[in-house]
């Protein structure tokens, strides 16, 4: 143990590692818990940090337990199952809130607490399956941390609802029997409030003997309500059997109604329905307070969080670059008998460029966009002048780089509530609100 050095864990990074310091030295760890004492073994020197990896656990901390999966630490889908989870949302509000602070400079008086999930295990309702059927055994599992390796999973996955376990199990049997298994790189499963849909990934030459093969074990898939074959981009999707759609549940503003909103496979959802529909309220509480009127929802996908405040405002717009999001959007709004609320398909900057064009204004603005963020569409959108902005984010460090842009054109952000959409993992979704000044 001698060329090991000791080192005690501070904190947890963003990207999940913990941290130490070695010879004043930041140092990322994977798989510590703040509060461990640990042996160290230096696997990487740079400039400015070290990482290094758990020769042995000293001492361990308090926030320490077994992990629930058995191949946890090989697994690339999880990193902090092996944390209790109080302190997975105490790390979690000091990642956003430092994050936020040092981007945008958000004092913390105006950040909430993590919303915690009332499930932390069980919730993820789309999960993507990567296979290898090249060996002598198929595996079908997630990648290894840094690799391309499949971790063969077959006892299901704790983080996945119950569904997609059983039909993880089921799909293990069927493809067994499928000579052209080799050629499936990915499937993805996706669970609806009922119904559960996979969408199988074939790069091989004859699509046709897919198809055959997926409609002649359609019995044997019995927990699947749907089947799709993919084998390119999204305009390649092709329905084989069962359900098109998925549908559902979201609170509206009116008192004890509930909307049903559908999507697509190839559409986005949100994984955890349960954090969903929290977020949801938290927008609608802001729209209220903000006294909206007029809603423009950029990156709105199905309509998920303004369809739902449509009866609290005079009109909604919505703008999105998926047709097939638009188009599950559009008829949400049918199902809904929703008449104030359009959707188009379009790219988000040029939209509101557009609508600004042809007079249209808004006085409250949602933006939930992907993991890069939205700063190309931040000076379009404040050419419509709204008073207030709701930025759902999946990412605090695009998020206070965001923030920090739209301080310079006269935003401030006044409230900020982070969710743990994604328990057993460092990431989470937060709601943050920017007024103009």
């Amino acid at each position: 143990m001698s060329s090991f050095l000791n080192a005690r864990i501070d904190s947890l990074a963003i990207g999940g590692n913990g941290v130490c310091r070695i010879n004043g030295k930041v140092c990322f760890v994977p798989f510590a818990c703040p509060g461990d004492l640990l042996a160290l073994e230096i696997t990487s020197e740079k400039k400015s940090y070290l990482t290094a990896r758990i020769a042995a656990i000293l001492e361990p901390s308090q926030s320490r337990v077994t992990p629930l999966c058995p191949v946890f630490g090989r697994c690339g889908g999880c990193a902090w199952q092996h944390i209790d989870y109080s302190c997975q949302l105490e790390q979690k509000y000091q990642m956003f809130s430092e994050a936020l602070w040092r981007g945008a400079r958000v004092d913390s008086a105006v950040i909430s607490p993590v919303v915690p999930a009332p499930s932390p295990f069980g919730y993820r309702g789309r999960v993507q399956l990567k296979l290898y059927g090249g060996g002598t055994r198929l595996q079908i599992g997630f990648f290894r941390h840094g690799s391309h390796f499949v971790e063969d999973t077959p006892c299901g996955c704790p983080v996945a609802r119950l569904p997609i376990n059983h039909a993880m199990g089921q799909l293990r049997d069927v493809l067994a029997r499928f000579s052209g298994v080799g050629q499936i790189p990915q499937i993805n499963l996706e669970a609806g409030d009922q119904g559960l849909v996979a969408t199988v990934n074939y790069i091989g030459p004859d699509r046709a003997q897919a198809i055959d093969f997926f409609t002649s074990e359609r019995q044997r898939l019995s927990e699947l309500s749907g089947v799709w074959l993919q084998s390119g981009r999204k305009s390649s999707l092709m329905h084989i059997w069962g359900d098109k759609l998925l549908f559902y549940g979201m609170p509206t503003g009116e008192r004890h109604q509930e909307m049903s909103l559908e999507f697509a496979p190839g559409g986005f959802s949100q994984v955890n329905f349960q954090q969903n529909r929290i977020m949801s309220g938290l927008i609608r509480r802001m729209v209220r307070e903000s006294k909206s009127k007029r809603l423009l929802d950029l990156y709105c996908g199905n309509g998920n969080f303004s369809l739902p405040l449509a009866s609290d405002v005079i009109s909604v717009t919505g703008v999105e670059s998926y047709s097939g999001s638009i188009i599950s959007a559009q008829a949400n709004c049918h199902r809904n008998s929703v008449d104030n609320a359009a959707y188009l398909c379009a790219d988000s900057s040029a939209a509101v460029s557009e609508l600004v064009r042809n007079g249209m204004r808004f006085d409250t603005i949602i933006l939930d966009p992907p993991r890069a963020g939205a700063a190309d569409v931040i000076d379009s959108l404040c050419t419509v002048c709204p008073s207030t902005i709701i930025y759902i984010s999946c990412d605090p460090s695009t998020l206070a780089r965001d923030c920090g842009i739209l301080a310079g054109r006269g935003f401030k952000v006044t409230e900020s509530v982070p969710v743990d959409m994604f328990p057993q993992t460092p990431h989470l979704e937060s709601v943050t609100m920017l007024k103009a000044v």
